[in-house]
C-alpha cells in the first residue's frame, strides 16, 4: 500500500524521524508532497460536498464546519486511503517516524475523516480527548493531510501548535500553513495544544474553503507518566486581539471577530453544562440505586425477623 506515498518521502524517513523527535513546542513533523501527486489530486477532486457531511451546529442550524467520518463511502480513492491507513506497512512506517510502536488504526474514524471549514470558521486551541470512547485505547497521534492549493498566510486557518495557551506571555507557537498535499503528524498528549485562527478570505476567494483529511492513531497501553485521567476535548478560549487597546476604534471586521469569539465561548459553555448535567444524572442514578439496594436489604432482614418463631 505504500505506493500511495510519494517515494521521496520514503527516502527521507530518517530525516523526518529526527525532525519529529526534535520539534518544538512538542513532537511533530511537517512533510510536503506526502501522497503520490496524482492520488492527492483525485482526493481533492472527489472531496465530498459540504452539505454531504455533518455540518449542523449544536443549535440545530447549518454551521461553517463539515465533517465526514466514513471514508470508505466516498468512492474508490477514499477507500484506497482507508486501506493505506489500516495497512501494517503504513502503521509500521508511522511508528518508525514517531518512535511509537504498536500503533492501532481506528476503523470508526471517531472525530476523523474529511474536514472542511468555510469563511469565518476557527478552531480554538485545545487538547484532544485522550481515550477512544468505544475501545478505551490511548490516543497517540494525529495525522492530517491538507488539500488547499494556493492557500495564503493572510487567509488565516494556519495550524497552530502551542506550548501553553494558558500562559500567553511565555507561550511558544509554531504555525503551519494548510498547503496542498502537506502532511502534519503530531503526538497527542496532555500538553499538545493546537488549533487554528479564524479564516478570513478576500472577496475574490469567497468560494474557497479549508479542506483536510484527519487520521487518528492509538495504542492499547501508554507509559504511566504520559497518562492522564480520561477526558473529552479541552478548549482554551482565545483572548481579545492585541490591537484592542484603549482608544481603538472598532471596525465592522472587528465586530465580526468579537461575535465569533463570543459564539465560541457560548458553545464551549453549553458543551460543559451538558457534560455536567450528564454526570449529575449519572450520580443521581447511582445514588438512587444504592439507596434502593439498601432499602431492599433492610426489608429482607425485616421479613426474616417477622417470620422467626416468637
Amino acid at each position: 500500500m505504500l505506493h500511495l506515498i510519494d517515494p521521496a518521502v520514503l527516502g527521507r524517513e530518517d530525516e523526518i524521524r529526527r525532525a519529529f523527535a526534535g520539534a518544538r513546542p512538542f513532537r511533530h513533523c511537517v512533510i510536503d508532497g506526502f501522497l503520490d501527486e496524482g492520488f492527492a489530486r483525485r482526493l481533492l477532486e472527489r472531496f465530498p460536498d459540504f452539505e454531504r457531511g455533518n455540518h449542523i451546529n449544536e443549535d440545530g442550524r447549518p454551521g461553517g464546519k463539515s465533517t465526514h467520518e466514513q471514508l470508505r463511502g466516498l468512492g474508490e480513492d477514499y477507500a484506497a486511503l482507508d486501506d493505506l491507513a489500516r495497512s501494517e506497512e503504513f502503521l509500521a512506517l508511522v511508528g518508525r517516524i514517531t518512535g511509537i510502536p504498536g500503533l492501532l488504526y481506528d476503523p470508526m474514524y471517531f472525530g476523523g475523516g474529511t474536514h472542511e471549514n468555510r469563511q469565518g470558521q476557527a478552531l480554538d486551541v485545545h487538547i484532544d480527548f485522550n481515550h477512544h470512547p468505544a475501545t478505551g485505547w490511548h490516543r497517540r497521534l494525529n495525522l492530517i493531510v491538507y488539500l488547499n492549493p494556493g492557500w495564503q498566510p493572510e487567509w488565516g486557518g494556519a495550524l497552530e501548535l502551542h506550548r501553553d495557551p494558558y500562559d500567553a506571555s511565555n507561550d511558544e507557537v509554531v504555525e503551519v500553513l494548510p498547503l496542498f498535499n502537506r502532511c502534519v503528524i503530531f503526538e497527542t498528549t496532555e500538553h499538545s495544544w493546537h488549533g487554528f485562527r479564524r479564516i478570513t478570505l478576500p472577496p475574490e476567494q469567497a468560494g474557497t474553503s479549508r479542506r483536510s483529511l484527519a487520521l487518528y492513531f492509538y495504542t492499547e497501553e501508554r507509559p504511566a507518566e504520559e497518562t492522564g485521567p480520561t477526558h473529552s476535548t479541552v478548549y482554551v478560549d482565545r483572548g481579545l486581539p492585541e490591537r484592542f487597546v484603549a482608544g481603538y476604534t472598532l471596525t465592522h471586521a472587528d465586530r465580526d471577530e468579537l461575535d465569533a469569539l463570543l459564539t465560541n465561548q457560548t458553545g464551549h459553555n453549553r458543551r460543559l453544562y451538558r457534560e455536567i448535567e450528564r454526570l449529575q444524572g449519572e450520580l443521581e442514578r447511582t445514588t438512587l440505586n444504592r439507596l434502593a439496594g439498601a432499602l431492599r436489604r433492610r426489608w429482607a432482614r425485616y421479613r426474616v425477623r417477622r417470620q422467626r418463631p416468637q
